[in-house]
């Protein structure tokens, strides 16, 4: 979606990985950010290789659901930045990506943070949220080389710094998720002609509309079928509700999409019959504890009544939030009487969406391409990990 400013189900990309391999293209009027910047001559670069000094290595993501042009990039080298004057570069770094490392020096201490009350105060969730704490301080400390070396090569003055993650985080709850802890990301702009450093805003904003300010802000004209829209400049716009979607991801068949605005979030189940977690996820299990931790001690009765509702065999059609009261989603208000008027308000505007959008995801994924990718994916995981029915619940490596 970031790569071309178009939701993934306007354009085919909507299940995990389902055109990895196929040769996919890109429809008529959808292209990659690259391929628009490069045209508007700016020179491009997927960062991987640094500076010897900087002991730095990006991860070059290219894992985009499509098969995309022969040449995405001009270059994988920062050294190629400077005398490619103007330029547009993606750093991926992959520190908070599982598995998450200790630090080797001052590790943060697991009994003195605060655990989201949908995990239990057991000792795995405790060890699984320091070791992200650490990843978090271990990418920060990257994101700081970047940035001075931008200064010391006498470029930062004259480049727009945008910081985001891909999806949220990595937890129970997050990443393979419709709520905020999976779909919320940071987002930090770093322009020092314009942006005040340490100001804040609570503006909506999607990761596609950084792909339409992108542009904006570098003379390249945002198409007007572009479904992002910039949030910086003389043209930037406000929005009045994010949109999210999840199909398949991985080996967990679902369909979910959902619509929130400034404090209500409205989440659509279309598989209610399925539950939020299946009882084997070869990728997850192997490299979150906290799925088998929350499976055990749910079969134990040990959960209290908010986190066991996670681990039930089905779950509600639909889901309504308020996010001012209840950051964390745990009181579904979709059958009080009182918040009826929100409900139908956000329903109607992402069935309004669906269709302006001509979502996909109407359509079943095949059943063949469907069945290749599951049982790939699975083959990968028990390779990488073993054949066991899902991970076991490790401690600090």
């Amino acid at each position: 979606a970031f790569m071309t400013g178009m939701y993934q189900t306007s354009f085919g990309a909507h299940h995990h990985r389902s055109h990895r391999d196929d040769g996919y293209q890109l429809p008529a009027g959808v292209r990659l950010i690259s391929d628009r910047l490069r045209e508007a001559g700016y020179f491009t670069a997927n960062v991987v290789e640094f500076p010897a000094a900087m002991k730095l290595r990006g991860a070059g993501k290219t894992d985009w659901n499509f098969q995309p042009p022969d040449k995405p990039f001009d270059s994988n080298k920062w050294e190629t930045l400077k005398s490619r004057q103007p330029f547009y570069a993606q750093v991926n770094l992959s520190e908070t990506h599982r598995i998450y490392k200790k630090a080797k020096n001052n590790p943060t201490d697991p009994a003195k943070l605060t655990l989201p009350p949908y995990l239990p105060d057991h000792p795995v969730a405790r060890e699984d949220w320091a070791l992200y704490h650490d990843s978090m301080m271990a990418l920060d400390t990257k994101v700081g080389a970047v940035l001075e070396r931008l200064e010391q090569e006498g470029l930062s003055g004259n480049t727009i710094v945008f910081f985001f993650g891909d999806n949220g985080r990595e937890c129970f709850r997050g990443k393979y998720f419709a709520y905020e802890q999976g779909c919320q990301v940071p987002l930090m702009v770093r322009w020092p002609k314009l942006l005040p450093a340490g100001s804040t805003s609570d503006e909506l904003v999607s990761l596609i509309d950084v792909t339409a300010t992108t542009l904006a802000l570098a003379g390249v004209p945002v198409p007007e079928e572009m479904q992002g829209q910039p949030f910086l400049g003389p043209n930037a716009k406000r929005r009045e509700h994010l949109f999210t979607a999840m199909d398949r991801v991985g080996t967990k068949v679902d369909r979910v999409r959902t619509v929130r605005d400034a404090r209500y979030k409205y989440i659509r189940n279309f598989e209610p019959t399925r539950p939020y977690l299946l009882p084997r996820m070869p990728y997850a299990d192997n490299t979150n504890p906290n799925f088998n931790l929350m499976r055990r001690l749910y079969a134990e009765g040990k959960l209290n009544a908010v986190q066991a509702k996670f681990l039930a065999p089905i779950k509600p059609a639909e889901e309504l939030y308020d996010l001012q009261t209840d950051p964390f989603e745990l009181n579904n208000l979709a059958e009080s009487p009182e918040y009826k008027q929100v409900l139908t308000r956000l329903r109607s505007a992402l069935e309004k969406w669906m269709v302006d959008t001509k979502d996909l995801g109407r359509t079943p994924e095949d059943p063949a391409t469907q069945k290749r990718e599951i049982e790939k994916l699975t083959r990968q995981m028990e390779k990488q990990f073993g054949k066991t029915a899902g991970g076991e619940e490790r401690s600090r490596p």
